[in-house]
C-alpha cells in the first residue's frame, strides 16, 4: 500500500453504542483511489532556529456529564452508525449527538448519526465547499468546532485549494456552511504530505498539523508553515506566548502529523507518519524539534531532538487520527488496519500498546469520542484500500472495563 515514500533516511539511530444502521449518504459518490509517490530529494542540513520558550496548559478534567469521562476501558465490537461514505477524513461531533464528516474528494460535508444522513450545504458548485481542489492526499481534510460553537456556530475546515492548504472558518446555520473567512493561508501543498488535522486545545487556541509537502528542509525552518504544528488564535493571528516571536510555529521537524489530542495534564499528543521504518507518537512541547528530515523513529540525536514516546513499524500503523481519554490514547491506523490503545501514565503515553479491531474494518482514518462515551471511528477503504459492502463507514465502538 503506497505511502509516498522514497529510499530510507540515515537514521538517528533510524538513529454509546447505537445499533441504528444509517443508509448510504449517496449512492452516486465515487470511490477515491489516487495516490502519488514522494519525489523529494535527499535530506539536507537543518536550518538553525532561535531558542524557544516553554509553556504548559492544564485543562480541567472531564466532568461526569462529558462523554470523555465515560470513555474508559477496552474496545468492544463495532456497530455501524453510517455507511456509504466516500473517502471520509475529518469528524466533528455536534452537541445534538450527530457528527459532521468531511468527504475529501467530494469537497462535501455530511451530517450523520443514528437515524440521520444528510448533506450539509455550502456556497460552492452543487453545494460543495468552495475553492477545494482535491488531488492525491489533498482535498477537504480536517474539521473542528469553535469552543463557542453553541453560540457562534463556527466550523473550521482544513482544505486544499489550487494554490495552497489553508484553514477556513464557516458559520453553520440551517444545515448550511456560509460566511467563509480565511484563518491561515499559504500552507504548502503537494500530492502527498499535506497534514490536515486541526483541533482547539484546552487553552482555546487552534492547533494545525501541516506536512512538509515533499519539501523536507522546510520542516526545520521555523518561519515556514510546512512540517509543523502551528498554534494560532481563532482569527489566525499569532498568540504572543508562542515560542518563536512572530511565528505561528508551535513545534517543528515534522514529516506529516496526522492526529491531535490532549491528556488531563495538558500534554498535546500527536501521531505522525514516518518514512520507511518508524511511525511515531509524540508528546509535543512548545518550541520542540522532532527531527525530520534528519531522523526517523527512536532516539534523540544526542539531545538535539525530542524523541517519540512510542514508535511502530510502518506496516503496523500509518497512524492517523488520535483521541485521548482519561486512561489511554487511541490511534486509528491506516496501513496497519488497527485501533491502537496506548495506556497513559503520569509521565505520558508510555504504556505498552495493544491492538484492537485488527483487520476487522480495514483502514482506519479518524477516531473521536462519540456523544455516548463510545469511540466513533471512520474507516478509509475507498482510498488505497479494498472497499467492502457499505464502505466507507462510521462505527461506534463501546469501551468495556
Amino acid at each position: 500500500m503506497p505511502r509516498g515514500r522514497t529510499a530510507p533516511l540515515p537514521r538517528r539511530a533510524v538513529a454509546a453504542r447505537n445499533p441504528t444502521l444509517v443508509t448510504a449518504v449517496s449512492a452516486a459518490l465515487l470511490l477515491g483511489c489516487s495516490s502519488a509517490p514522494d519525489t523529494a530529494g535527499p535530506p539536507q542540513a537543518a536550518t538553525s532556529a532561535p531558542a524557544a520558550t516553554t509553556a504548559t496548559t492544564t485543562p480541567p478534567a472531564p466532568s461526569p456529564t462529558d462523554p470523555r469521562a465515560a470513555a474508559v476501558g477496552k474496545p468492544g465490537d463495532p456497530v455501524d452508525v453510517a455507511t456509504g461514505l466516500d473517502v471520509p477524513w475529518g469528524l466533528a461531533v455536534l452537541p445534538d449527538g450527530t457528527a459532521l464528516v468531511t468527504l475529501r474528494d467530494q469537497a462535501r460535508v455530511v451530517r450523520v448519526g443514528p437515524g440521520v444522513s444528510t448533506a450539509v450545504g455550502a456556497d460552492g458548485e452543487q453545494g460543495r465547499v468552495p475553492d477545494v481542489a482535491p488531488g492525491g492526499e489533498g482535498g477537504l481534510l480536517g474539521i473542528t468546532l469553535s469552543p463557542g460553537f453553541a453560540t457562534d456556530g463556527h466550523v473550521f475546515l482544513y482544505q486544499t485549494t489550487r494554490d495552497d492548504n489553508r484553514v477556513v472558518r464557516y458559520t453553520l446555520a440551517q444545515n448550511r456552511l456560509t460566511e467563509a473567512t480565511d484563518v491561515v493561508t499559504g500552507i504548502p501543498k503537494n500530492s502527498t504530505h499535506n497534514g490536515g488535522r486541526i483541533a482547539f486545545g484546552p487553552d482555546g487556541k487552534l492547533y494545525v498539523g501541516t506536512g512538509d509537502a515533499q519539501d523536507r528542509p522546510s520542516a526545520q525552518d521555523v518561519n515556514s508553515l510546512g512540517g509543523k504544528v502551528l498554534r494560532v488564535n481563532a482569527d489566525g493571528s499569532i498568540p504572543p506566548d508562542n515560542p518563536f516571536a512572530g511565528s505561528r510555529t508551535w513545534s517543528y521537524g515534522h514529516r506529516n502529523p496526522q492526529g491531535f489530542g490532549w491528556d488531563t495534564a495538558g500534554r498535546l499528543i500527536a501521531s505522525e507518519f514516518g518514512q520507511d521504518t518508524f511511525d511515531e507518537l509524540n508528546v509535543i512541547r512548545p518550541g520542540g524539534n522532532y527531527g525530520w528530515p534528519e531522523v526517523e523513529g527512536p532516539g534523540d540525536g544526542g539531545g538535539k531532538f525530542i524523541a517519540p514516546v512510542q514508535t511502530w513499524k510502518t506496516a503496523d500503523a500509518s497512524p492517523s487520527g488520535v483521541v485521548v481519554t482519561p486512561d489511554a490514547v487511541y490511534v486509528a491506523a491506516l496501513r496497519g488496519q488497527k485501533l491502537w490503545r496506548v495506556p497513559l501514565n503520569p509521565d505520558g503515553p508510555t504504556g505498552t500498546p495493544d491492538a484492537y479491531l485488527d483487520g476487522a474494518l480495514g483502514r482506519l482514518r479518524t477516531v473521536e469520542v462519540g456523544p455516548d462515551g463510545t469511540l466513533w471511528v471512520l474507516t478509509s477503504n475507498t482510498f488505497r484500500g479494498e472497499p467492502r459492502p457499505g464502505d466507507d463507514r462510521l462505527v461506534s465502538v463501546p469501551l468495556t472495563p
